[in-house]
Formats: structure tokens, C-alpha cells, sequence
């Protein structure tokens, strides 16, 4: 069964950084379900695959539980860095960080349900054990959780016209073009970082144009973060911010922005 959990390490990360946010988190959460597989009794198991699935759901609940109350954290997206990142193949299952956002407000046991069904095809049968709950409290849990899913805002044109959003979004940031910040900005549009969020898109824009009075010494580097749009700033070669875009019908309607310092030393390296 060890040699089935390595096979199955991916796809087993991928569920734990969903349930959980944290590339960290999810390590941990891999690392005591290795220990429990290591210390079951394996031989009658039918399924490994959907059995380790358990597992790994099951030290991911407990550990959902087990969180204390805490200040609003950005979530963990998967970066990929590159001169022309939208030619770079996307994994199908990466998830944007408004995605993310909306799963971290999800109660553990919503999440546990839609993940695992949602993402990951788990049937309603195998996730009821796993909450102490019916097939059918499992699937209206689920069910739950997919509509705030769904209300999120969502990209609907491809990366490169989302780069070329972005880009009109960060020469007028840098030129303090309030207008042309307003005319790229959906007028709902919502900003957030950390745990402050700013909605509107003259608001927005004001904020934004104050990006005017570092661009000069910060390098940008366009991204793909979590499968949308973005980039990431530097200054001296040390990160200074991540920001993470979601454009519907050429604007923008939702920014996320990661500024805190040891969350970008996670995420990504300095540059010499």
C-alpha cells in the first residue's frame, strides 16, 4: 500500500491543498496519512486508490476542525512563472485564488463533501462515513457548498486575452491614469488583500493608481496563478507582491493581492 500512496502522492496533495489551502498544510496532512497507511491493516482493501482517498480526506477534516479562530489568510495558488506563460499547459485541476478564498470560508464539513465529489468524483456513499452523516446530508452539504462556489467571480475569455487586460491594468497603474483604470475595471469589481477588501471600481482605481510610486523600481514579471492571470513584483530582486486577476468580457472583476512577506517567501523565490 505504501508503493499505491507515492503512485497516488499528486493527486493526494492536490485533494489536501483543496481542502486546505496550504501547500504546507497539505505536506502535513500527507505525512500523517502516510503514518496511519503504514500502520493499518491493508490486505482485504479493494480499492486502494479510493480508500487512501478517505484517508487523506479524513486527517484533512480533522485538521479543518482542529483550526483555532485566526485572522483571514490568503490561500496557497500555484504559480507558474515564464516569459510567455499562457503558451505554458495549465493543469486541469488548478484552482484560482478566489476559488480558494470561497473554500476557506466553507464550514469542514461543506468543503470535505464538495471537494471530494466536486473535484475529485468521490461518491456521496464514501464521503457520508467520513462526516458522520447520510449520502443525502452529504450531497445537500455539497450542493451548499457548489452554489457560494458559483457566485464567485469567474474568467470566461482565455489567458491571453486576460494578459492583455492585465497589462492595460498595469501601464495605467503606472502612468496614475485614474480614467484608464476605471475603463479596465468591471465597476463591481472587488480588490483583496489579506483581510481588507476595497469593492467598486472607482475605488478601486484609486488605490490602484498608487502602484505610480513604487513601478519605477519594481520589476514585473507576468504569471499564471492559479490558472488566470497575473504578476509578480520585485524590488532588488526580493518579492514584493503577488497579484492575481479574474477578467470577464475584457475587465477585470476581482484582484487578489499577496503582500506578506514570509506568504511570498513560500510561494516564490528572490532573484539575484
Amino acid at each position: 500500500m505504501i508503493a499505491q500512496f507515492e503512485q497516488e502522492r499528486t493527486r493526494l496533495r492536490a485533494i489536501a491543498h483543496r481542502m486546505l489551502g496550504s501547500f504546507a498544510e497539505a505536506d502535513d496532512a500527507l505525512q500523517d496519512a502516510w503514518l496511519r497507511v503504514e500502520r493499518a491493516d491493508t490486505a482485504e482493501i479493494e480499492n486502494p486508490a479510493a480508500w487512501l482517498t478517505t484517508v487523506v480526506g479524513r486527517v484533512c477534516l480533522n485538521m479543518l476542525r482542529d483550526r483555532r479562530e485566526h485572522a483571514f489568510e490568503m490561500p496557497d495558488p500555484v504559480i507558474e512563472m515564464g516569459e510567455e506563460p499562457e503558451q505554458q499547459a495549465v493543469a486541469k485541476d488548478q484552482v484560482g485564488l478566489a476559488m480558494l478564498i470561497v473554500l476557506d470560508s466553507l464550514k469542514p464539513d461543506e468543503r470535505l463533501a464538495f471537494v471530494l465529489h466536486d473535484m475529485f468524483a468521490v461518491p456521496f456513499d464514501d464521503i457520508a462515513p467520513l462526516i458522520d452523516k447520510t449520502p443525502a446530508t452529504a450531497r445537500q452539504l455539497a450542493s451548499r457548498a457548489r452554489k457560494r462556489v458559483q457566485d464567485r467571480p469567474q474568467p470566461n475569455v482565455d489567458l491571453p486575452k486576460q494578459r492583455e487586460v492585465v497589462q492595460a491594468f498595469l501601464r495605467a497603474s503606472r502612468e496614475g491614469d485614474l480614467e484608464g483604470l476605471v475603463a479596465v475595471l468591471h465597476p463591481d469589481v472587488v480588490l483583496r488583500a489579506g483581510a481588507l477588501e476595497v469593492i467598486g471600481g472607482r475605488t478601486v482605481a484609486g488605490r490602484a493608481s498608487l502602484f505610480r510610486k513604487y513601478a519605477a523600481m519594481a520589476a514585473v514579471e507576468f504569471a499564471v496563478i492559479g490558472g488566470e492571470a497575473g504578476f509578480v513584483t520585485r524590488v532588488d530582486g526580493v518579492p514584493f507582491s503577488i497579484m492575481a486577476f479574474t477578467v470577464r468580457d475584457g475587465q477585470i472583476a476581482a484582484i487578489h493581492v499577496i503582500q506578506d512577506r514570509e506568504h511570498l517567501r513560500r510561494l516564490v523565490a528572490p532573484r539575484s
